[in-house]
């Protein structure tokens, strides 16, 4: 029998089971089917004709299988259930969306050519991300990734764009590709696929392809590609809006790979935390059969440790985390200004939304003078205030959301709010208030300007153009809050089976790039979706230097010449590594790596957690140099983060997370200096004791660097982590917060105890007559991931718990549709109901209580002791238009004839 991995495939007023937020959501009624061997589309969907139509086919050599979508939705599981009993299938999932990948755009816009400077200097690459990484020296030397085909999986490419080649096919930069999906997909509709992956409305992709291959002699920022030699295979897996499912990104994927890609990038994901993910699953297929693929680790930097994303978290799969850069580049529109009547001068500016600043001219008024003020506008302003219908309003920013700065300025009349940022650069602000026109903001420096000016008594009068059309022009400015550590959005892992990610970072906050030409053609973005592509340009560059493209080889040479870094909470860097859970090995060091001559067998070591631990670990030194070297090994802890916050909640503390300096131990076998003769490699087993004294119940997780120096000058480290506490004793379900709600209130409030929900006829919750019917909710939360979350419908009534089954120590009639909920991340699921059971039946009109039981982290699925586990109130449903039924009870007496009728209502409810 096929275990069937289903999470929920109906809509909402059918049953809909979903996780919230930005975790991958369900599309209903599809299944992804994995045959057996040969099996053959065309006779599975004889097999199933008439109730399922193909989805898109999925023949390929690693995988074999189609997507399908179910024609009767209520029929959906109950089929899907039945295929997974066919001999001929392996595997059957849901297929699940993703959302467009998460980065924010600082500033967009391209300059005249006269305007601008060349980064170049006598041909030497001073582009900043390349300078942190090494990349700088391959060009340098002449190594340019040729020869290479690097697929990219994203929005589409903009290959009109002159830095990216200007044209599409054989002899071009982007030589290869589809558009799987076309301008109008939005993740629900049904996809129309062509040759031609353009990417002209998203930009995610365009922006990506720049950064690995950008021509820097055709674009008027002296914009260099990391490895301007390869050729792009350009995938496009999103619309113009919406998501995109895992069954286009599976087909992607392996057209990618049958396309003799060398290397595959992705910077697409969502939560998850399990390597089981069918996604995941598939692309670690492709790395085992020798394509290394590097997936951006997420942007999720917030939820603190245990954050893992999809397909990130597969095994084998290169998970990117991000580190800011030490340039803020900034790509501003120019505006003039004039001092009382003195000359006019240009400032630049970043405009916001709304943007409607053509020909406004109006003085400046400041909220006051103290350019140090944190929460400078956040209160109401006095009422002295004048009119501020006739000023532009400069704020600044800091402390209080620019929603509620921009409310305050309007409440006095202000129309335009200019805010100048607290920290390096700017950014383009979203301030729709309704009455304000115009939102924009300038830079620290020049908002302090504005303001010393104003303090003495001038009047400073800005003038604008129309933002579309103004001059652009880049401004650097010196990081000096972050360059060079991890980026505070990048996700922290690792996963819930204790496997290290990410494997190791690469610049991504504050990166320029090209843009598609519609859209300002160059833009300066920051995410881990913009450090995954340079690891991509990186791998490129080693398979020449190396002289192959395992893998294997090529990840553990990168982690093992990659830089860790202090840990830095955004602000204040502090006298500890960071933890390898938020940087991996470190920043990458191109040139180190394809220069090494000591090569490591592995990329990093998990000893897992204390139930589960791992005392001993191996990996191999192996001296490929042509002469003999000695090794002294060691030890570099890093900060060990406790995943609960010390109040005693079950959730997750959010970022920073709470550090402590408490370090593993670890001895090595052989111990002290190791000499390995030119040629030969030497095992090494490393002992590992957790750090003592910590609160276990908090989940501390310790990790730091095996440190490997040689006599020849090089110096190597090893990444490793492990979790001080039982991940299975930690709490999966919060109990207080799993409720039964309603369908419509989005605050998921509980119902009280005994509602009644009136539910459609069986069969009929997606008829327009029922579809904005009110059902119950069941709210799942959970503090830590969950492989398996049931839930069991519970006959309150005594005549419905006659035809109950004892299932788990539960007496149950059944699952709702859609259920059980499998490798969930933690966070928010939601599940709807509409009386279906996951066999297609429905239940009786009655009284019933929904339990829900949560599989512990590496919990046995057979025994009822490994889930946690609670109940909503009961709660009574009706079905529309059922009659309720009143037999008549002759040659009773009055009292008997209320008792039994009384027994009969409570069934019937």
């Amino acid at each position: 029998m096929v275990r069937l991995d289903i999470l929920s495939s109906l809509l909402a007023a059918a049953g809909v089971a979903q996780a919230v937020a930005n975790t991958p959501q369900v599309v209903p009624g599809a299944y992804i089917v994995e045959y057996e061997n040969n099996q053959d589309t065309a006779a599975f969907l004889k097999d199933i004709k008439g109730e399922a139509t193909l989805r898109k086919n999925l023949k390929f050599k690693l995988f074999k299988g189609a997507s399908i979508q179910f024609k009767k939705l209520e029929k959906a599981e109950e089929m899907a259930e039945k295929i997974a009993e066919m001999p001929a299938i392996k595997n059957v999932w849901p297929v699940k969306s993703y959302p467009v990948p998460q980065h924010t755009v600082h500033s967009t816009g391209s300059a005249l050519a006269a305007e601008l400077k060349k980064r170049q200097v006598e041909g030497k690459d001073l582009f900043t991300p390349h300078l942190m990484t090494q990349v700088n020296k391959f060009r340098d030397a002449g190594e340019t990734g040729k020869g290479i085909k690097v697929a990219v999986i994203d929005t589409g490419i903009d290959y009109l764009h002159p830095a990216l080649g200007g044209c599409f096919g054989e002899g071009c930069l982007v030589s290869y590709g589809a558009d799987l999906v076309g301008d109008k997909f939005n993740g629900k509709n049904t996809p129309v696929p062509d040759a031609d992956p353009l990417d002209t409305c998203q930009g995610h992709g365009t922006h990506v392809a720049g950064i690995i291959a950008a021509q820097s002699s055709k674009n008027p920022y002296g914009i260099i590609g990391a490895a301007e030699g390869v050729t792009l295979g350009a995938y496009r897996v999103f619309g113009c809006t919406g998501d995109v499912p895992n069954d286009i990104l599976i087909a992607a994927y392996n057209m990618a790979y049958e396309a003799g890609s060398d290397i595959i990038t992705a910077s697409i994901g969502g939560p998850s935390g399990w390597a089981e993910d069918p996604w995941a699953s598939v692309v670690s297929r492709i790395v085992e059969d020798g394509v290394p693929c590097v997936v951006s680790a997420g942007n999720d930097g917030a939820e603190g440790l245990f954050y893992a994303s999809t397909a990130a978290n597969g095994r084998r799969v290169t998970a990117i985390a991000s580190t800011d850069n030490t340039l803020s580049p900034a790509l501003l529109s120019n505006a003039s200004f004039k001092v009382d009547d003195g000359p006019v001068k240009s400032f630049g500016y970043t405009v916001g939304e709304p943007g409607a600043w053509d020909g406004v001219s109006l003085p400046l008024w400041a909220v006051n003078f103290d350019t140090t003020d944190a929460a400078n506008g956040c209160d109401p302003y006095p009422d002295s205030t004048p009119d501020l219908s006739g000023y532009i309003v400069l704020v600044r920013r800091g402390t209080c959301t620019f929603v509620q700065k921009i409310t305050n300025a309007r409440a006095k009349g202000a129309k335009y709010v200019l805010f100048y940022n607290n920290v390096v650069g700017t950014t383009a602000v979203s301030g729709v208030v309704e009455g304000v026109r115009g939102v924009a903001m300038v830079t620290a420096d020049q908002g302090a300007q504005f303001i010393k000016t104003l303090q003495a008594g001038s009047k400073v009068v800005p003038t604008f153009t129309d933002p579309e059309t103004a001059p652009k022009f880049l401004a650097n400015f010196d990081n000096i809050l972050s360059a060079g550590f991890a980026s505070t959005y990048t996700s922290w892992g690792p996963t819930f089976e204790v496997d290290v990610k990410p494997q190791f970072s690469a610049p991504g906050g504050m990166i320029l790039a090209t843009y598609p030409r519609a859209l300002g053609a160059y833009a300066v973005l920051s995410g881990t979706s913009m450090a995954c592509p340079l690891a991509a340009a990186v791998y490129a560059l080693l398979i020449n230097a190396r002289k192959t493209s395992d893998p294997r080889t090529l990840e553990n040479l990168l982690s093992s010449t990659a830089h860790p870094n202090l840990f830095q909470d955004g602000r204040n860097a502090y006298p500890v590594l960071a933890p390898v859970p938020q940087q991996g090995a470190g920043l990458i060091q191109a040139w180190d790596a394809a220069r090494a001559t000591t090569l490591l067998s592995v990329s990093s070591l998990s000893f897992n957690d204390t139930d589960n631990f791992v005392p001993v670990r191996n990996f191999t030194i192996s001296n490929t140099a042509k002469e003999a070297i000695t090794y002294d090994l060691g030890h570099v802890g890093a900060a060990t983060g406790y995943t609960l916050p010390d109040n005693g909640s079950a959730t997750p503390d959010t970022f920073p997370n709470d550090l402590t300096d408490d370090f593993a131990t670890l001895a090595f076998t052989p111990s002290g200096k190791i000499t390995i003769p030119a040629g030969q490699r030497r095992i090494i087993s490393v002992r590992a004791a957790a750090p003592t004294g910590l609160d276990a119940k908090r989940l501390p997780v310790y990790s730091g660097y095996i440190t490997i120096n040689g006599t020849d000058g090089s110096g190597l480290s090893l990444p490793y982590l492990g979790v001080a506490g039982s991940l299975h004793s930690a709490t999966v379900l919060n109990p207080r917060l799993t409720r039964l709600s309603r369908t419509g209130d989005s605050l998921n409030i509980a119902v009280a105890a005994n509602t009644t929900f009136i539910l459609p006829p069986a069969g009929h919750s997606n008829d327009t007559a029922y579809r904005n019917t009110t059902l119950p909710k069941i709210v799942v939360e959970l503090a830590m991931g969950s492989a398996l979350v049931r839930i069991d419908v519970v006959p309150v009534n005594s005549c419905r718990a006659a035809n109950a089954t004892t299932v788990l120590g539960t007496k149950s009639v059944g699952m709702p549709a859609d259920t059980p909920l499998y490798y969930n991340p933690r966070g928010t699921l939601e599940a709807s109901w509409d009386g279906k059971l996951s066999d297609g039946t429905y239940v009786k009109q009655g009284i019933y209580k929904l339990a829900v039981k949560a599989l512990k982290i590496f919990g046995d699925r057979d025994n009822v002791d490994d889930y946690e586990k609670t109940e909503t109130v009961p709660f009574r449903i009706r079905y529309a238009g059922a009659p309720e039924k009143r037999s008549p009870i002759p040659f009773q007496s009055a009292r008997v004839k209320k008792t039994v009728a009384k027994r009969q209502e409570n069934c019937e409810a």
